[in-house]
């Protein structure tokens, strides 16, 4: 057998010619199959194996990257909130007295998400806060704030520099659909020294305003406002009482929201949060009246007598009102809803921000293999889940999206924003 001649030479010609063998070695074998190149495992592996104990939360997974032949164009994040609720933008503000009342459910619902109003106040102001997001309309503002005829000039200046706000309507009793009398601006008081003035005896009055009525467009309000070269257009019912007051910075800063989530009458969506005890059904009763599009029944355990019994009644009192149920962990607990009628689910228990159902009751789940288990069950009768709680980053909304949520719920993002309740400083 004859020996094999290896090339030492030192020279490039030679290394040129050696690699230029060794490539053409390479191309000749076999290509990889797409199965070898698949790094990583898939959500059924992880979830489903049945040798692993293990809870997941969002934290112990990672998403591989793949190759990306699209733009941001491209990118599709409709999601459903309930059956017949779909959000432009899966993300829903969580029922808690520090995230969400009307400002933020109307902020949610302008950027094709939707707002869930918490249940800790009377029924009547609940049923106010959702009335003011069905009757909102980009560039009117709905809720400013008013003051009474008897207010002393010194007072207002206090007022203005809390508020950073120059111009104020003036009703009968300093409140918002109350009858209007006047408005009071800059210009009334640049020149009055008397600290102990009334806003009655400066204000521009009534007869001297140019108005709106209640049943104006925007772009005939717009009009107006152009016209009369004015700031600040009241809007006023046949009694003469304020249903809205435009202004003319608002109208410049006023976008477009073509994701806007809407009902068929084109008004802007909410959903509301209720308990399970009796006195709650009259509260559904209000919410109803006020315009609501969804309830959410709010209990950290929702495989209860209590929540299917609500459930029940509510399907049969109102039966094209949406209802969510929850919270649920496991496939038997969305089962027990799903046959109850819920028309989606609310997944977590014991991981959001403030939640110690885990520390005191000893229940609950790892966050993703909730997610993962019961979306895939929830899928199978055509129920969509909120990933509720744990969701502290924009990456967290990512995987429960992948995990099969169909929108998350946030609490703790929003938080200590401006459109949170209480005062903004």
């Amino acid at each position: 057998m004859p020996a094999t001649q290896h090339d030492r030479s030192r020279s490039p010609r030679g290394r040129v010619s050696a690699e230029a063998d060794a490539k053409q070695a390479n191309d000749t074998r076999p290509a990889k199959s797409d199965l070898e190149l698949l790094d990583g495992h898939s959500a059924k592996e992880i979830f489903e194996n049945t040798s692993s104990f293990t809870g997941l939360t969002y934290d112990d997974l990672i998403c591989m990257p793949g190759h990306i032949n699209f733009g941001v164009h491209d990118v599709d994040l409709h999601g459903n909130f309930t059956r017949k609720i779909k959000l432009k933008m899966p993300i829903v503000s969580s029922p808690m007295d520090t995230v969400t009342e009307a400002k933020m459910a109307i902020a949610m619902a302008l950027e094709g998400g939707i707002g869930v109003i918490h249940t800790n106040m009377p029924i009547e102001d609940q049923a106010r806060e959702v009335m003011m997001v069905k009757k909102f309309e980009s560039g009117f503002i709905m809720d400013p704030v008013c003051i009474p005829p008897t207010m002393p000039l010194s007072e207002l200046i206090s007022l203005r520099e809390k508020l950073g706000w120059k111009g104020f309507p003036v009703t009968e009793d300093g409140k918002m659909g109350s009858k209007l009398l006047g408005l009071v601006t800059k210009r009334d008081t640049d020149w009055v020294t008397d600290g102990s003035s009334t806003v009655g005896s400066i204000m521009t009055k009534l007869s001297d305003l140019v108005t709106a009525p209640e049943a104006v467009d925007l772009k005939a309000a717009n009009k107006i406002l152009r016209e009369s070269k004015k700031g600040k257009l009241p809007v006023v019912s046949k009694s003469g009482k304020l249903v809205a007051l435009m202004s003319r910075a608002d109208l410049q800063k006023n976008a477009d929201y073509p994701n806007a989530t809407k009902d068929k009458n084109k008004q802007l969506m909410v959903a509301a949060s209720i308990g399970t005890r009796p006195s709650d059904k009259d509260r559904v009763r209000a919410l109803v009246a006020a315009g609501v599009d969804a309830i959410i029944i709010d209990s950290s355990q929702g495989d209860s007598v209590y929540q299917h019994e609500m459930v029940r009644w509510i399907k049969k009192e109102f039966p094209d009102l949406q209802v969510v149920g929850g919270n649920v962990v496991t496939k038997r607990q969305a089962k027990n809803l799903i046959d109850s009628g819920v028309d989606a689910l609310r997944v977590g228990m014991g991981i959001g921000s403030i939640c110690t159902t885990q520390e005191v009751c000893a229940c609950g789940r790892a966050q993703a293999s909730a997610v993962y288990s019961v979306a895939k069950l929830a899928r199978a009768h055509g129920i969509p889940i909120l990933a509720d709680g744990g969701i502290s980053s924009p990456g967290h909304i990512v995987k429960a999206l992948c995990l099969g949520a169909g929108a998350a719920m946030c609490g703790s993002l929003l938080a200590g924003t401006e459109e949170t309740p209480g005062e903004y400083f």
